[in-house]
């Protein structure tokens, strides 16, 4: 499961928070997460799969366009808890922001996701 579960973190940043067509991410979260999943961060906590969708549009309009998530470390899988290291800004510079995403799993799917901003 870990390879399958790192895997499935990376095409959560790649898919979900890097992707700007909120249709083409719904889908995607789709694939990625429970039904029931929730979504944890600043200040903010949803359940299930419109609200995911919601939230990240609404955190991806705060963020200028050219901007993406890309991952800083290789995901790292304990048992069913999966660690991604992310830094956000302009594609192919120095990140202005970093953070971390923690990835709780049942049954192959991402149940809960936290999201963690550096200060």
């Amino acid at each position: 499961m870990s390879k399958e579960a790192a895997l499935m973190m990376e095409n959560n940043l790649n898919q979900v928070w890097n992707e700007r067509n909120p249709e083409a991410r719904l889908k995607a979260i789709e694939k990625i997460y429970d039904p029931a999943a929730n979504l944890y961060h600043v200040d903010d906590q949803v359940t299930g799969f419109d609200a995911i969708n919601s939230s990240v549009t609404s955190t991806l309009k705060h963020l200028p366009a050219e901007f993406v998530f890309t991952k800083l470390k290789p995901v790292i899988i304990n048992n069913n808890i999966g660690r991604l290291i992310w830094g956000a800004g302009p594609r192919g510079e120095s990140p202005v922001a970093t953070g971390m995403d923690i990835a709780h799993f049942e049954n192959g799917k991402i149940k809960s996701l936290y999201v963690f901003l550096d200060s």
